[in-house]
């Protein structure tokens, strides 16, 4: 007969490698669920995580003692392998204008901080031999845009903007530089110096790869002939794309005619689609999305209905099909995480994927509305 207290060693000593097992897993990245994609000549996660919430106080109430719950969110999503962050120059109201930039770079160091301190408490430093490709696949990858201000009409002022935005980063280069919108509809004269502008920005080894924001087919389909005179990497375009928005096929054609990848912003509407709201529990009195939702939810009751039903069928939620409808699509969504319960409800996207039947319903469903979300007003054709 085995003495109790070997048995009792032995247990301790199996508990102790499951546990230095997990530890491992997590620092070398095997728990990661968010894959990685093409966008040009860069890779990128094929989920990414937008910003506009953070320091935004008309339409999410954000208040900077939020910062450390938005920490946390911002750790979880990190850990599943998302790379990819969108924000802009542009994001956060009044005097916490360009908040968004502050808090990408602040939790970016503070991420690997406590992951190389991890490491050191751990010894794990000796084993982890993690590969130069594993590091570049794993590193932050800051996607800003440039608001087309109207005293920025020289293309130096776009220069200026990247390192100005590199500088509340507190990083050296970002991976993608984007103009946030198109000029073209209402001050075409300045369209020409932004382009010329970012291609500069790129030339000035202030990053990866350029992108656009707003941007419709005819329009990428120019700016893509210029940057390729320029001998400039297009990465990334970016539409408003939701099962509540009108289906436009050509941008997707015109992404890939251009090569580059198409980004999918507002994925859940504004957070319409989750499912949480109606005609009775709508945003608080004084935030814009109260009337917007008011006007959208009468007539997208039947696509809100097919929404949770493919989503009981499939064992997710209406937030986790309508972001995953958006990947099938080809496109890299960004929604939005805030709390932990976003990220995790985020992360729950992906990692599976939809039929093709599942898919053909939603679009039906789609294309059913009686209203859709109204476009981006500098959205160009």
């Amino acid at each position: 007969m085995v003495p109790r207290y070997l048995l009792s060693m032995a247990l301790c000593h199996c508990l102790s490698i499951r546990l230095v097992s997990g530890l491992v897993d997590n620092l070398i990245g095997r728990n990661k669920i968010v894959g990685r994609v093409s966008a040009g000549p860069i890779d990128i996660s094929s989920m990414g995580c937008g910003t506009w919430s953070w320091g935004n106080k008309l339409l999410w109430d954000y208040d900077p003692s939020q910062d450390e719950e938005i920490y946390r969110a911002y750790r979880v999503v990190r850990d599943a392998g998302v790379t990819m962050f969108d924000t802009a120059d542009s994001y956060g109201t009044l005097e916490l204008n360009g908040r968004a930039e502050i808090l990408l770079g602040q939790f970016e160091r503070r991420y690997q901080e406590e992951k190389s301190s991890s490491k050191t408490q751990f010894n794990f430093g000796k084993f982890l031999g993690n590969s130069d490709a594993d590091a570049k696949s794993s590193r932050q990858q800051v996607a800003t845009k440039f608001a087309p201000y109207p005293w920025r009409i020289t293309r130096g002022s776009l220069v200026q903007a990247a390192r100005e935005s590199l500088k509340r980063l507190e990083q050296d280069k970002l991976s993608v530089a984007q103009l946030h919108w198109s000029t073209a509809n209402y001050q075409p004269f300045q369209e020409g110096a932004l382009w010329e502008g970012i291609a500069d920005v790129y030339d000035a080894g202030l990053c990866e790869a350029v992108g656009i924001s707003n941007y419709g087919p005819v329009q990428l389909s120019r700016f893509s002939v210029r940057m390729k005179e320029r001998d400039v990497p297009i990465a990334i375009a970016q539409v408003q794309y939701s099962l509540m928005t009108a289906r436009n096929n050509e941008i997707l054609d015109a992404c890939n005619d251009a090569g580059c990848r198409l980004i999918s912003y507002s994925p859940l509407c504004l957070g319409l689609l989750t499912g949480k709201y109606d005609l009775d529990n709508l945003p608080r009195p004084g935030n814009p999305r109260r009337q917007l939702f008011r006007e959208l939810l009468p007539g997208a009751q039947p696509l809100l209905g097919t929404l949770k039903a493919v989503a009981k069928e499939v064992g997710k939620t209406p937030s986790q099909i309508a972001i995953n409808w958006a990947i099938c699509k080809g496109t890299v969504p960004i929604p939005g995480a805030r709390n932990m319960a976003q990220a995790e409800e985020n992360l729950g996207s992906v990692g599976w994927k939809l039929t093709n039947a599942a898919v053909a319903e939603l679009d039906a469903a789609s294309a059913g509305l009686k209203k859709y979300m109204i476009e981006n007003i500098f959205q160009t054709r």
